[in-house]
Parts: C-alpha cells; sequence; structure tokens
C-alpha cells in the first residue's frame, strides 16, 4: 500500500463512477418524461393534477440524501398542466419538504458532523446563509439536504429557512416545468 498509484486508481475511478451515474440518471429522468408525459397524454394522471404535483415534490424532498423521481414528474406534468402552476405548486411541496433536513439538523439527530462536505456547507451557512439556500435550492444538486441540515444545526431561523428555499424551490421548479413543456411538445408528435 505504499504505492500512491492505488489512491489515483481509486479517485479516477470515482470520478469516472460519479460521471456515469449522473448520466445514466439523466437518461433514466428524460426516459420516465417520455413514459410519464405518454401517460398524461391518454389521461392516465389527469386525476392526480396539482394535488399529486405538490404530494409527488413534497414526498421526494422530504427523503434525507436518497434521490427521488420528483423532478421527472415535475417535468412530465410541466407537458400537460399549465408549467406556471405546476412550478409553483411543485416548489412549494418540494420547499415544505426539504423541512425535514431542518428538522434533523435541529434535532441533532443527523449524523454527518465529521462528513467533509458537510463542514464545507457548514461553513458557507456561517458566513452566507441566506444565499446559499436560495442558491442551493435553485440549482439542482444534491447538497441542499446538507445545508438544510446545517441550517437547522445552527439554529438558522425556521421562518427565514422556508422563505429561501420556497423562492429558490419555486425558481427551479418553474424552469423544470417549463422544460417539460417544451419536451412534451418536441415528442408528442412521436408518440402513438
Amino acid at each position: 500500500m505504499n504505492d500512491p498509484g492505488w489512491l489515483r486508481r481509486v479517485v479516477t475511478y470515482v470520478h469516472h463512477y460519479g460521471v456515469a451515474a449522473r448520466l445514466a440518471a439523466l437518461l433514466a429522468i428524460l426516459a420516465l418524461t417520455f413514459v410519464v408525459t405518454w401517460l398524461l397524454r391518454r389521461g392516465y394522471f389527469q386525476a392526480v393534477g396539482y394535488p399529486g404535483v405538490f404530494l409527488s415534490a413534497f414526498l421526494s424532498s422530504a427523503t434525507l440524501i436518497l434521490p427521488a423521481p420528483g423532478m421527472a414528474v415535475v417535468m412530465a406534468m410541466g407537458g400537460v398542466l399549465n408549467p406556471w402552476l405546476v412550478g409553483i405548486v411543485a416548489g412549494a411541496g418540494d420547499g415544505l419538504g426539504e423541512s425535514t433536513g431542518y428538522l434533523a439538523g435541529l434535532s441533532g439527530q443527523a449524523a454527518l458532523p465529521n462528513n467533509e462536505r458537510y463542514r464545507q456547507i457548514q461553513n458557507l451557512m456561517l458566513r452566507y446563509g441566506a444565499v446559499v439556500l436560495f442558491v442551493f435550492a435553485l440549482v439542482p444538486n444534491p447538497f441542499f439536504d446538507l445545508a438544510g441540515i446545517s441550517a437547522g444545526a445552527l439554529r438558522y431561523p425556521w421562518r427565514r429557512f422556508l422563505l429561501w428555499t420556497l423562492t429558490g424551490k419555486v425558481g427551479k421548479n418553474i424552469f423544470i416545468a417549463f422544460l417539460g413543456a417544451h419536451i412534451a411538445h418536441i415528442i408528442a408528435p412521436y408518440l402513438p
């Protein structure tokens, strides 16, 4: 184990695996969007409507660390329903669901203090609180859970946490819903 090459190989493997995993997730979301759009066009999910969008977004963001398919539902529903309303409703569900991370940090139940990424995000939260929450909520990324946990652990005011989280999540979901509407418009001629 004195050979430093093994570490380089491990880092290279993790880097390549991470890129492949992101690409696979993107392809899976696009495929799921295609299938859900096809089902929506046939009226299978019309009864679900906006409450279903809210619930899907809420449950997807309420899971800590583990990804859930809420983005695909927002994208697909944006192709069938009003994308503005889909984005707002999904953003509200998404933002409220993120409170689970905040509560985990607030209660001290989160077992992440020894994680280097967590410490980096916590330092950012100490310096730039609202900006970190807004940007992390606006840009799809896997680190928002850590920001939420950090906000709770730092006793960041919950109302401000909710304000900046909702603002970012609504913006993100409006973009995703309009992207779904655009994709639905493009693929509609190819659907049977």
